[in-house]
């Protein structure tokens, strides 16, 4: 073997993934595809070929098919309840640091914030089932926390998608610990010229090379000063191999393909209903459009008279039908039928109430994930800074999704039903105050009739209950008299 083929071995190694890889990168990068939509989705042949049907003909049907992207739709309602209150960050011995405080502002020097980081990583751990986050420092041989302080040096984030991580290895430990004892990812793709990163717990080679002329261009060797490799797994939901973990949108991907591939046989099928075929002779000279007039030889065949082939496929409806049926099941897959305003107003309040439960459940498993993860992250910081990780991190535990107009209207049902009992009026009247964020006056448990008035149109009514009190209190109706 010559020196030529040794450098080709040499590149095409360092970009071959492992067995895993390749084994699921065509899957991650259908669940990429599916979640970014728009003309990455289009340009990738979701949409199913006809027989016969020339490419001019499929890239036009293409372009002409909407997307309706459910899949960026549901990670997007679990981003929204899963940050709508941020995480508290208990952070021990580094809590004051001001390497600490520059991270939390900026944490991977692209100007993201730590919540914002998180954010993202939820995102792709959602698309792909999992991600990668590196935790790196510039080795700059400084020999104290004040010289790295001086060259402006400090630990910082790298999110690594599962496209990007070509090769991992877990080695258990005598204690029965797995630990990562190798680790390579592409760390940066600039045209033809690529940047290969190798970690192991004693060594870190970095690698350059140019794909199109097969040559490798530069060759970095450092150690790895923390004697282990700084590489953090979060995982959506695990799944029975290690270092793979099992995407949100996997069945989803799917049913948006299916109703993708449905939306152009509606298409299809309104052309096709609207301008039949005409079936004629090439010499039969017939116009275009309506009222247009065909010129036939005198001497031709009847039986050959131009005639339209009228469609006779499913009709549009079924196939709408067949969309909403899809869609359906997603909301069910997902969890988030009872969050579209076009469920709210067809589930019952029982089925509302169950399908709260099990997003609730699974938005709390997500923030046990990324609890883990981040806290995984301070660990190896705190390591970078000479510092023993003794902080918390606590993601909420329950998102509290409930329908409060509902309860609202079954609470005044409940009054009601009981308007002479004192007990039953109060008890309901402190839970729609609760609700409504009105303050509950203790005051009036033994209620007295009396007159409120309309500051704006001067109306007044007299109030007999504390839910009528409460009612009109929040419409800012005031006591008479005031």
């Amino acid at each position: 073997m010559n020196i030529t083929d040794t450098i080709q071995n040499e590149v095409d190694g360092l970009l071959s993934g492992n067995s895993v890889y390749h084994e699921l990168q065509e899957r991650w990068m259908y669940y990429l595809e599916s979640y970014i939509g728009g003309q990455e989705y289009s340009q990738a042949g979701h949409l199913t070929r006809y027989v016969n049907e020339s490419h001019s003909e499929y890239m036009a049907r293409c372009l002409t098919t909407p997307l309706e992207n459910h899949c960026q739709s549901t990670v997007s309602v679990y981003n929204s309840f899963l940050f709508r209150t941020p995480p508290i960050r208990d952070l021990g011995l580094i809590q004051d640091m001001t390497e600490t405080r520059d991270f939390l502002r900026d944490c991977d020097f692209e100007n993201r914030s730590m919540d914002q980081f998180m954010n993202d990583l939820h995102t792709w751990i959602s698309v792909y089932g999992h991600a990668w986050v590196m935790v790196t420092q510039a080795n700059v041989n400084a020999q104290t926390l004040a010289d790295q302080r001086d060259q402006g040096v400090r630990p910082y984030l790298s999110m690594l998608t599962p496209l990007s991580v070509l090769d991992w290895n877990y080695d258990r430990q005598p204690s029965g610990r797995y630990s990562l004892d190798y680790f390579r990812y592409l760390e940066d793709v600039n045209g033809s010229v690529k940047v290969i990163k190798e970690w192991t717990p004693a060594a870190i080679k970095t690698t350059t090379i140019n794909e199109e002329e097969n040559t490798v261009l530069e060759e970095i060797l450092e150690d790895n000063q923390l004697g282990y490799i700084p590489a953090v797994i979060a995982y959506n939901q695990r799944s029975s191999l290690r270092g793979i973990g099992l995407s949100d949108i996997s069945d989803i991907a799917d049913l948006q393909k299916f109703i993708y591939n449905s939306t152009s046989e509606v298409e299809q099928s309104i052309r096709l209903n609207t301008h039949p075929s005409l079936v004629k002779t090439p010499d039969t000279n017939a116009g275009i459009g309506a009222g247009s007039i065909i010129h036939m030889d005198e001497s031709m065949d009847p039986a050959l008279k131009p005639y339209l082939l009228e469609f006779n496929g499913a009709s549009v409806e079924s196939i709408y039908t067949a969309i909403n049926h899809a869609t359906d099941a997603i909301d069910k897959l997902a969890n988030t039928g009872a969050v579209r305003a076009t469920e709210s107003r067809t589930m019952s309040g029982v089925a509302m109430e169950t399908e709260f439960q099990l997003l609730n459940s699974r938005l709390s498993n997500k923030a046990n994930s990324l609890e883990l993860a981040e806290e995984n992250i301070w660990r190896i910081v705190s390591d970078y800074l000479n510092r023993e990780w003794t902080g918390e991190i606590d993601y909420p535990g329950s998102f509290n999704i409930r329908d409060t107009a509902s309860e609202i209207n079954q609470l005044k049902v409940a009054a009601e039903a009981a308007p002479n009992d004192r007990q039953i009026q109060k008890a309901v009247a402190k839970k729609i105050a609760f609700w409504m964020d009105v303050e509950y006056d203790e005051e009036m448990d033994m209620f007295e009739p009396h007159t409120m008035t309309d500051p704006v149109t001067g109306k007044q009514a007299m109030v007999t209950t504390q839910l009528q009190h409460l009612e009109l209190t929040a419409k800012g109706w005031i006591h008479q008299g005031e």
